[in-house]
């Protein structure tokens, strides 16, 4: 369903309660889910409508399901009572979605404890920021809501400091670079994100080269923005995708998924201010190929 906005100044969820048959309630839970966006974008509800406003309402939205505790292995980097650093690993959800419901790592969450924030609603609980399903690496639960409405807040005044790892397909030419190409949905592909001008976001992806080799570069990353895909994106932008990567890499992919670590993170401890620092290893298959490249290389 699409809608040309007609009025001024008057909030999403209610111009919209008014404008269809949809309740109030399921119409917020649908802005949540992005189930509804405006100009192409993920709004809030309390957005103010703009006369020439294009909203579109998806047809295959469905009501959130229960989410059910599954059991399942969670590596624990650190844990107290406010929060939890885990160490994700490639193939595994974050948070359920549209066809996943079982056996992300919320679900694993909620089997391993029954304190997590629910600032995000029910399909999201403890989750205050996420990581591609075959992206691998360090992530940031909240267990109380004191602790994740500060998270918030660090992650939006970027003072949570993460550095990611990977392997790029070419041999990236300079030691470091700056990508500063914003982002947007893909017109072409609703699942993809693209560099784009139009209906985009500002993204900034800071490259450092770890070590080159004959066909891969090695690299560290870290970010000024946490736009969806922002890293994959921006790598193919400058022709060195990351290796292994189904969705923006043209060669054929193994099940592992794209050889994207989020390696290590610092940040101020929430609630005692405490300056915590944490790292964790490449996986299995990361590693071993990387073991595989330094042979070749001698």
């Amino acid at each position: 369903m699409q809608l040309i906005v007609e009025k001024n100044n008057i909030r999403l969820d209610k111009y919209l309660s008014e404008a269809t048959e949809i309740t109030r309630s399921q119409i917020n839970k649908m802005i949540d889910s992005a189930a509804v966006l405006v100009n192409d974008q993920k709004v809030k509800p309390s957005y103010l409508v703009k006369e020439g406003d294009v909203i579109v309402i998806s047809d295959n939205w469905q009501q959130p399901i229960a989410i059910k505790p599954n059991e399942m292995p969670i590596t624990i980097v650190y844990e107290d009572e406010d929060i939890m650093v885990v160490n994700k690993p490639s193939g595994v959800v974050v948070h359920p979605g549209a066809g996943n419901h079982d056996h992300t790592l919320v679900n694993g969450l909620m089997y391993y404890t029954q304190s997590l924030s629910d600032i995000n609603g029910e399909e999201r609980p403890g989750i205050v920021h996420r990581i591609d399903k075959d992206t691998s690496g360090l992530l940031l639960i909240a267990k109380s809501n004191q602790a994740h409405a500060i998270l918030t807040e660090y992650f939006k005044n970027k003072e949570v400091h993460r550095e990611y790892i990977a392997l790029l397909d070419g041999v990236f030419p300079h030691n470091t670079a700056t990508i500063d190409a914003p982002i947007g949905r893909d017109k072409k592909n609703r699942k993809k994100m693209c560099v784009t001008a139009e209906n985009a976001k500002s993204a900034i992806t800071h490259l450092q080269v770890i070590k080159r080799f004959a066909h891969h570069t090695l690299v560290s990353l870290v970010l000024d923005t946490g736009r969806t895909h922002q890293i994959r994106v921006h790598m193919q932008y400058i022709g060195y995708p990351v290796h292994n990567d189904p969705v923006y890499n043209n060669r054929q992919a193994t099940p592992f998924g794209q050889f994207l670590h989020s390696h290590s993170m610092d940040f101020y401890h929430p609630i005692t201010k405490e300056h915590l620092t944490f790292s964790c290893p490449l996986p299995t298959e990361f590693q071993e190929y990387l073991d595989q490249l330094e042979q070749e290389e001698k």
